[in-house]
């Protein structure tokens, strides 16, 4: 049977017309007629996904609706791991292939759906249209299987000049298979309280924290946070601030000269593990005068231990010797109680 097979697909080979390449894989193409799925090249020769991310794409646009595609569905249908098909999940939810939205359902609850796009870009583009199942599917019997040849036509010959020219050989046309009926694909009925959104590509970013303030910024604090700004670049090559960045960051220097924070200290916190390269200097000195300000110096009386309460100490009764409170020793209170009724 192994020797049969070998020789059909040697037979096979050879009856393809044109040059075949010295290397490299051979296509031996069939026509499918059923249980097909249409999977596009920018998923199949994704040039940034994995090999596993891809073969998961591919696997979960080929099944139906409904179907299961959590990470213990596709770990007990695979021999991967939970960590690898989790890690190429996550590769498809970057790359755009899959969602994971929340949509509100019936009597107010909210559950989170997986919407596997098969075209990422047409989404962005909001091109989005509904459909049941993954890829078209005919259910009607599959025919015989056509072998499609490319038809090469034979060169035409070279008329002399003193010949009449004959008549070139017309290439016999391709034969064309039979066009198999397709079934159109049905709407899914949109819930009208619960629209399908696909979740934003970039996360909101949190409003930029305000540039300190001293209490009373005096020309002469003023002069001294505009100096020490200046000459950031002597210590520091890629700290060149402008004119304007000087004149909109010394009230922040100031605020630290204010909390009685030294100048090599500020000098130190803006030119310390600068990255490599510097692109914005203005911003980066504007954030760690802002993120690095120092809190106040707290006063004599702030450092001061609190006075302890003193504690009463115990005492032993010298009538019934139970312990009581007291600075002095002598009598329990029921003692002395008894004491004062017999007097």
């Amino acid at each position: 049977m192994d020797t049969q097979h070998d020789n059909a697909l040697t037979h096979a080979l050879a009856a393809i017309p044109g040059p075949v390449p010295p290397s490299g894989v051979l296509h031996a193409v069939i026509r499918h007629t059923s249980r097909f799925t249409v999977v596009g090249n920018h998923l199949a020769q994704h040039a940034e996904l994995s090999l596993v991310a891809i073969g998961i794409g591919v696997h979960i646009q080929s099944l139906p609706a409904g179907s299961k595609v959590g990470i213990k569905a596709l770990a007990a249908r695979f021999p991967e791991g939970e960590v690898k098909i989790a890690c190429a999940l996550r590769e498809l939810e970057a790359h755009g292939y899959l969602h994971r939205p929340r949509m509100r359902l019936a009597k107010g609850r909210v559950a989170t759906r997986t919407v596997f796009c098969n075209q990422p870009g047409a989404v962005l583009r909001g091109e989005v249209v509904p459909v049941v199942g993954p890829a078209v599917r005919s259910t009607g019997p599959a025919p015989a299987p056509v072998r499609e040849h490319l038809h090469v036509p034979e060169p035409a010959p070279v008329p002399e000049p003193t010949d009449v020219p004959e008549p070139r050989p017309v290439p016999e046309p391709r034969p064309v298979p039979e066009a198999v009926p397709v079934p159109e694909t049905v709407p899914v009925p949109e819930a009208p309280h619960a629209p399908v959104r696909l979740p934003s590509r970039t996360a909101p970013t949190q409003p930029r924290r305000p540039l300190p303030h001293p209490h009373a910024l005096t020309p002469e604090l003023r002069q001294a946070s505009s100096a020490l700004l200046a000459d950031l670049r002597r210590h520091a090559e890629e700290l060149v601030l402008s004119e304007q960045d000087v004149e909109e960051l010394a009230p922040g220097v100031a605020a630290w000269l204010e909390r009685d924070a030294t100048t090599d200290a500020i000098r130190r916190a803006l030119t310390a593990d600068l990255p490599k390269p510097l692109k914005h200097p203005a911003r980066l000195a504007r954030h760690r005068l802002t993120a690095l300000l120092p809190p106040p110096l707290p006063g004599i009386h702030d450092l001061a231990l609190p006075r302890r309460t003193p504690v009463t100490p115990f005492q032993t009764c010298d009538g019934c010797e139970r312990a009581f409170r007291s600075h002095d020793p002598g009598h329990c209170r029921d003692c002395r109680a008894q004491c004062w009724e017999a007097a």
